[in-house]
């Protein structure tokens, strides 16, 4: 391969020797040199460098001839913008700010299963604490009924079906009510009974409406509870209380709901009262639940 390279540029060695021969026949001006005499012949470097590139080109034509790539300055491979500071502040994390403060209002959240007793405690605790009461389940059942309402067939179907409403349907009602009771009545306690009935729900509400002050946990076994509901479905006309709906109703509790329970556990936000002894002796111990953190 040496010897090939030799005799491609032996041409070209010879040709600059033929042009480096005729500048010393023609004329040309005297020249003095203050060292060394004047090169009148090919030095041996340049005959290298010569060698050196026709080498050079004989690979490179060679290795694209063999369809491999060509070797290339490396470019960097660092982003435009990375390679300035950063001088715009990014909003898009921003947490959104609530509707109201813990400060403006105090919201208690009241969570059982169906039948556990939530209304009856919570009608005595607005009386001696000067809580609204807001139940999900009635303000759903309201816009059901009310004329117009765009939500109307949409809450049937699901309150039938012992199904969750959509949670921006709930917490729009809820936050509508709050705003009216505060504007209203100057009313800033609430109990939130059967809300929320999922951790989603709980985080957008909090996130959306306000962060809750408290959780209270009505526990109460299925067995009684279905008792409970059975004799209430006589009288109350709902639609929801008949076997077949309470039991889908014991099922997303247990599915949906207690998780909820058990993550606000974790923040020591929940108070746990039991609810098969009679309705004063349960009002009682809610009673010193709630003494205690209003400090009475």
């Amino acid at each position: 391969m040496f010897r090939t390279i030799f005799q491609r540029t032996t041409p070209v060695i010879r040709s600059q020797a033929s042009r480096w021969s005729l500048k010393q026949i023609a004329p040309s001006p005297r020249r003095h040199y203050t060292s060394g005499k004047p090169a009148g012949s090919p030095s041996i470097p340049a005959m290298l460098a010569v060698a050196s590139m026709g080498f050079a080109a004989y690979y490179t034509l060679v290795k694209s001839r063999e369809g491999q790539p060509l070797p290339r300055r490396q470019q960097s491979n660092q982003p435009e913008s990375s390679k300035a500071p950063q001088t715009q502040v990014s909003t898009e994390n921003e947490l959104p700010v609530p509707a109201f403060t813990t400060d403006q209002v105090t919201v208690v959240f009241v969570l059982g299963g169906p039948g556990a007793g939530k209304g009856t405690q919570c009608d005595r605790l607005k009386k001696d604490y000067d809580f609204v009461h807001l139940s999900a389940g009635d303000l759903l059942r309201e816009e059901q009924n009310r004329e117009g309402s765009k939500y109307g067939e949409l809450i049937k179907h699901y309150i039938k079906e012992g199904l969750i409403v959509p949670m921006e349907v709930t917490i729009a009602l809820l936050e509508q009510a709050m705003r009216e009771s505060m504007e209203k009545d100057n009313k800033h306690r609430f109990l939130i009974d059967g809300f929320p009935r999922k951790m989603d729900q709980a985080l957008k509400f909090e996130e959306a409406v306000v962060p809750s002050k408290m959780v209270l946990y009505f526990e109460c076994p299925e067995q009684v509870m279905l008792e409970r509901l059975l004799k209430r479905g006589e009288s109350s006309g709902r639609s929801d209380d008949n076997i077949d709906s309470i039991k889908k109703r014991f099922r997303v509790f247990k599915e949906t709901s207690f998780p909820v329970i058990e993550a606000f556990e974790k923040e020591n936000k929940v108070k746990t009262v039991s609810c098969v002894k009679p309705v004063d002796e349960v009002y009682q111990e809610v009673r010193v639940v709630f003494d205690k953190m209003f400090e009475k």
